[in-house]
Formats: C-alpha cells, sequence, structure tokens
C-alpha cells in the first residue's frame, strides 16, 4: 500500500466512504494520512528493507488500530507511540514465528541421500562377520541358515537333516555365544 493511497470502503448506507463516513472511519483516514508515511519508513528499517514486509506489517497495524479505535483517544495526544509500539510487536513476533518453524527446504536433494549411511553399514557387518567366526560351526551354519537366509525352523531343519526342535535349540544357544560375541567388541543391544 503506498502512502498516498486510501482505502475506500463501502459505508454502511452504500456510499463509498471518502469524507461521508462514520467518526471513526474519519479517524481512521486521518490516522492514515498523518503516521502511514513514518510509520512505513520505521517499519521498513525493521525488516531489513523489505519493502513488501513492510507494507504488510503497516497495514496489519492500521488494521489493529481499528479493532481498538474505541479505546484510542486522539485528543490524549499523540498515536504514533502506540502504533510504533504495535508495529514493532508485530515485527518480533513474526520473526520469533519464523524462528520457531524448522527452515523450509527442497525435498529433492533429500530423495537422492541413501537412506543408511554405508559406512557404518559395512562396520556393522564386518563386526558380526568377526562375532560369527568365534561360534562354533554347528551354531554359525544354524544363525546363516535362520537369521541370514530368512529360513524357519522347519526349512532349515529340511536343509541341515536336523529335527525342528534341535534347529530352535541351536538358535537359542548361538544367539547367546554371538551376543557375547558382539559385547566382547564393543557392541551393546
Amino acid at each position: 500500500m503506498r502512502n498516498d493511497e486510501v482505502v475506500t470502503e463501502e459505508h454502511p448506507g452504500g456510499a463509498a466512504a471518502h469524507g461521508t463516513g462514520t467518526p471513526d472511519e474519519e479517524l481512521m483516514r486521518a490516522l492514515y494520512h498523518e503516521h502511514a508515511g513514518p510509520l512505513f519508513g520505521f517499519v521498513l528499517h525493521l525488516v531489513a528493507g523489505d519493502r513488501q514486509r513492510a507494507e504488510d506489517v503497516v497495514q496489519e497495524t492500521l488494521v489493529r488500530a481499528w479493532r481498538n479505535i474505541h479505546r484510542l483517544d486522539p485528543a490524549a495526544g499523540s498515536l504514533r507511540p502506540w502504533l510504533v509500539t504495535v508495529a514493532r510487536r508485530i515485527v518480533i513476533d513474526d520473526h520469533r514465528s519464523a524462528s520457531s518453524r524448522p527452515r523450509e527446504v527442497d525435498a529433492a536433494p533429500l530423495e537422492l541421500m541413501p537412506a543408511e549411511d554405508e559406512l557404518d553399514r559395512a562396520l556393522r557387518l564386518m563386526v558380526i562377520t568377526d562375532a560369527l567366526g568365534d561360534l562354533s560351526p554347528a551354531h554359525r551354519e544354524i544363525i546363516v541358515e535362520t537369521y541370514l537366509k530368512g529360513r524357519t525352523a522347519h526349512e532349515a531343519a529340511a536343509e541341515l537333516g536336523i529335527p525342528a526342535g534341535t534347529v530352535r535349540s541351536r538358535v537359542f544357544y548361538a544367539l547367546r555365544s554371538l551376543r557375547l560375541a558382539l559385547e566382547e567388541r564393543g557392541v551393546t543391544s
């Protein structure tokens, strides 16, 4: 909104509010003419030269003045200190609101990023492979069949030629041994 623009609103009676409005409308028009220019300059400094933002803040300040017109007393002196305080608080509130929200970023670069850090994955696999080397051949074989190949106890039993109950028992003891081997390497659950 430029300093020389006057917003015209429809008067409740149907006529445009150009000097024939209510006393409140006349007060707002006078308030705009007297304070909008200096208020714009003040706010422009607060928003680091962002003219659009400064115009928005001045407009919001005048809207708040309109809403509180019944409490404003032009006979009590200049209303500029009140307007400046309101404008400053709007700028501060906007700044706080923007800084409390996470910064919006383009999602495209995030799609290009790997879901998991490959170095960490490789290190985990090295530690697990090393820990598997500490297990007995029977325990290592059962972990490979059930956890690494994803077979059920019955499928592993058929593959290894042993009863399913033996598979479950070996898995229990193999996991216990594997946990100890990992703890020795500094891996904790």
